[in-house]
């Protein structure tokens, strides 16, 4: 993709002295006392901080957090938890900045070189979420140089993320947008074959334009949990009480087709483990696939296929990864999550994975490491295996053909 790279402008000496605002992802979980328990999307946000810094520049940074009212700012959407938590990280004072829209002051004073300060919750303007001009430009005109680095909001066409990209003298790509975009353009534009991808969850219905989308482009497509019982029904095979949507057998029919008719494949699965009820401590029982009772529940994939689909993802030349195949969460019924990816762990394959289940497993399995690249966006990862152009890519892309 072609876009303005933030790590291009510090290189080029063009940041010393400018005003960069940078549009962050720091929307962290807390308990109830807002205590963060979770910190992974702070220290993501490191990097482009630390580079504009280390450049000389006037660096303001904003992020939504939670769910604001706009235009009704809480206690409870402040973001005092987060600029505590980036002092430490960054070493250095980092002062938020409140009713920030009309001009950024600390201490009755613009922002300095070499300075940073975090710009309250930005999603506490009103017109933010709905792109309004007005804001977008009052924003823009903030700043020298604006920087998105929240790949987590790049489906989203807010003010701070896509109107101020309009409006702002320079628009560039942090690193970590950056990075999310050779990723995802390394396993979906370019990949290396056999393109293997593996799409589970509850419904169909939820993820039916992915597996559309998919099944254009892949070798192989692994179906799982709720996604998978839908098509084992698709092929005839009984499910019992297992999450279905019968309603919606003809798509996934045609999926099936349509991975036929380019010579590839939708695997259906030859084993299964099952249980009576949906519970921890459900007593787990392994079986063939075409010997599922009425009142079974399908809770996981059996051994025999999971070593099956374990075999093809070592061989495969690229991993598209999103959403556990069983419910791993119960030890009973978490053999086929875990053996899928301990598979993308030893795979010489560039892996991508995304999606909050998905790392929740790979945190489980502790294959960080193994895995290439590990999407920080959920939504934003969805929408790109649907096919869809990001608005945050496609403004980035106008404004470096200047646009």
């Amino acid at each position: 993709m072609n876009v303005i790279r933030f790590s291009d402008l510090c290189a080029r000496g063009q940041v010393a002295g400018k005003r960069v605002f940078i549009r962050a992802d720091l929307n962290v979980p807390q308990d109830d006392a807002g205590n963060i328990t979770e910190d992974t999307r702070i220290r993501a946000s490191v990097p482009a901080i630390r580079m504009a810094l280390d450049a000389g520049a006037c660096v303001m940074v904003t992020s939504h957090l939670g769910r604001p009212t706009e235009g009704a700012f809480t206690p409870a959407d402040s973001l005092a938890p987060v600029a505590a938590r980036m002092q430490e990280l960054l070493g250095c004072a980092v002062p938020l900045v409140a009713n920030w829209v009309d001009g950024v002051l600390v201490a009755g004073k613009p922002v300095q070189p070499g300075q940073v300060v975090l710009l309250e919750n930005c999603r506490v303007n009103k017109g933010e979420k709905k792109n309004d001009e007005a804001l977008s430009r009052k924003m823009a005109a903030l700043c020298d140089i604006f920087v998105h680095d929240a790949f987590g909001t790049a489906h989203r066409a807010e003010a701070s993320t896509y109107g101020i990209a309009q409006f702002a003298p320079i628009a560039c790509a942090g690193p970590l947008l950056a990075a999310e975009m050779d990723a995802i353009s390394k396993a979906l534009l370019a990949p290396k074959r056999p393109l293997v991808a593996i799409v589970a969850g509850s419904k169909v219905s939820t993820k039916l334009t992915i597996l559309k989308s998919l099944s254009e482009k892949v070798d192989q497509l692994i179906v799982g949990g709720g996604i998978a019982n839908t098509f084992m029904l698709a092929a005839g095979l009984p499910i019992g009480k297992s999450l279905a949507e019968p309603g919606l057998l003809d798509e996934a029919r045609a999926v099936i087709a349509a991975m036929k008719a380019r010579g590839a494949a939708v695997p259906i699965p030859t084993d299964v483990v099952t249980a009576k009820t949906f519970a921890a401590d459900a007593p787990a029982t392994t079986k063939s696939a075409t010997e599922v009772q009425e009142d079974d529940l399908i809770l996981d994939i059996g051994p025999q296929t999971a070593q099956v689909l374990a075999a093809q993802l070592k061989q495969a030349g690229t991993i598209v990864w999103n959403g556990p195949v069983g419910v791993f969460e119960f030890p009973a019924f978490e053999g086929g999550t875990r053996t899928i990816a301990h598979a993308i762990a030893d795979s010489d394959a560039f892996s991508i994975a995304g999606g909050g289940d998905t790392l929740a497993a790979i945190a489980k399995y502790g294959i960080e490491k193994q895995v290439s690249y590990i999407s920080t966006g959920g939504g934003a990862f969805l929408e790109v295996l649907e096919g869809k152009t990001l608005p945050a890519f496609e403004i980035l892309t106008r404004r470096a053909a200047g646009a």
